[in-house]
């Protein structure tokens, strides 16, 4: 029995302790100790893990630290009660799969709930963009969303997070702040984030979300229902139609042109509009002076509110870059949204908006019936991480590489597949490849998954029955920069024969 239930993989980036201390946590909730028998001893335990006694040692006196174990003098470890029998299962969830004595599949199906005929909407059914997940085993993911690995200043945030840690320190971030977010965070926000967007904020006019996806569905819940009709981008970011329309919303899809939204007569009956004019989601367009101006003239006119996603504002690498449309708002229509993911981390899931006092009071409100707000203590780290410079240093570093893969992209492309168009910004987070007309970029996608290279087909990112298939995105930070050649060069080798 010990052997089958201790049998570990180790996994050489994690601690030897975290690893053990967590099967043995896993099998003493689990029940997989007799209550009156001893645990292996740390001799024995060692010689079967072939790691040291000291370690095994260390875990078992935490594990008695913490209450699951108890010492009994020339005896061993045993169970404390509280896990031992009955009790333990009383205690905690059970995780066996073993059915009770007298179950049977006809009980199990009569008493099954109907979840289809209670369910109210199916998300399941609002798909994002398609991507294996195990895309990291990939040998060419040119994927986009995904952070450049390498560049994490892991050193300076662990740095943050000892300060933040420190007994003598501030400990506020283990309350519960109801609905307030970190006043430190929303001060680096308002006076070192916003103003490189042209945007001067108080304090009461900002909250911080989940990321920006998350600001859109507090922005849908709140503001948008049956009979409202919104305008997005088309093509555009799929999970902003997928959230308006489960709200119940009329979705009308606006065209594009290479100097982004069209902005025409058939936007006049809109409540919203929502963009994302610093590099268009997928194709990376930068929305032009002059359209930005007409689209700001249009709004006022018809009485809409304008949502700008400002998605990659850190990652503008344009030589004269326009400032947020935010910036040039006077009458409050427009919501700003962005967050911190695409040059730090996709996976802190931390965001801001940035909108009229009144909206972002009952914002806050529907928030805290969600979650509150966002962890403190991330908040809080991220708030040292800014105001020791931290992040600024990280950004110059990152942009640096970016520009550096980009050119690499830029070059294989030109070369390899010279016969694809490549359309949008000089300076976006991946490449919008127009390919000859009859290419499907599905198929195309399928073939070179073949070959372990990771694309993402354009058809995914159009809102119409019958999408043009020969496009295709392709991102840069996800994949080596020594790879990227190569593995452009084998996508053009697939790309002939499909």
């Amino acid at each position: 029995m010990i052997d089958h239930v201790f049998y570990l993989d180790f996994d050489q980036q994690r601690g030897l302790q975290e690893q053990l201390r967590e099967s043995l946590v896993s099998a003493i909730l689990g029940g997989g100790f007799p209550p009156d028998e001893p645990l292996p001893s740390c001799r024995k335990l060692s010689q079967q893990l072939s790691i040291s006694r000291n370690t095994v040692a260390l875990v078992y006196e935490s594990l008695l630290d913490n209450g699951y174990l108890v010492s009994r003098p020339r005896s061993g470890y045993y169970l404390h009660a509280d896990y031992c029998g009955g009790d333990a299962s009383n205690a905690w969830p059970s995780f066996s799969r073993h059915r009770p004595v007298g179950y049977s599949d006809t009980c199990d199906a009569e008493r099954a709930p109907d979840w289809a005929g209670r369910l109210k909407m199916l998300p399941s059914l609002k798909h994002g963009v398609l991507r294996p997940g195990d895309w990291s085993g990939f040998s060419y993911p040119f994927i986009y969303g995904q952070p450049i690995r390498d560049l994490f200043p892991l050193e300076r945030w662990r740095e943050v997070s000892r300060n933040t840690l420190r007994s003598e320190r501030d400990q506020g971030w283990l309350c519960d702040r109801f609905d307030r977010d970190d006043q430190m965070l929303i001060e680096q926000l308002r006076t070192r984030v916003l103003p490189k967007r042209g945007i001067w904020a108080s304090s009461d006019e900002i909250l911080l979300t989940l990321g920006s996806q998350n600001a859109l569905y507090l922005l849908a819940t709140l503001l948008m229902t049956h009979g409202v009709k919104v305008a997005i981008e088309n093509p555009g970011f799929r999970d902003a139609l997928s959230i308006f329309e489960l709200q119940g919303a009329h979705v009308h899809k606006q065209d594009i042109d290479a100097q982004g939204l069209v902005v025409d007569a058939r936007l006049d009956d809109c409540d919203y509009l929502y963009v994302t004019p610093g590099h268009q989601v997928p194709t990376g367009i930068a929305m032009s002076a002059a359209r930005r101006t007409r689209l700001l003239q249009h709004i006022r006119q018809h009485d809409q509110i304008l949502i700008e996603d400002d998605y990659d504002a850190e990652l503008n690498l344009d030589h004269h870059p326009q400032p947020a449309l935010k910036a040039s708002d006077s009458s409050g229509r427009v919501i700003y949204l962005s967050s911190l993911s695409k040059a730090f981390s996709p996976g802190l899931r931390l965001g801001y908006m940035v909108a009229d006092a009144e909206l972002i009071s009952e914002l806050r409100a529907l928030r805290r019936l969600m979650y509150r707000h966002p962890p403190l203590n991330n908040q809080r780290m991220l708030a040292e991480f800014l105001a020791q410079g931290h992040y600024d240093a990280h950004l110059r570093r990152f942009r640096e590489e970016h520009g550096r893969r980009r050119a690499f992209m830029q070059d294989a492309v030109s070369r390899c597949l010279s016969s694809c168009q490549h359309l949008g910004s000089d300076s976006s987070s991946a490449f919008w490849l127009k390919a000859p007309a009859g290419v499907d970029t599905q198929k195309l996608a399928w073939a070179a998954a073949q070959k372990s290279i990771l694309i993402e087909s354009g058809a995914q990112f159009f809102f119409k029955p019958a999408p043009p298939g020969n496009f295709m995105r392709l991102g840069f930070h996800a994949i080596d920069a020594d790879k990227i050649r190569l593995g452009i060069e084998q996508l053009a080798g697939v790309l002939e024969g499909v």
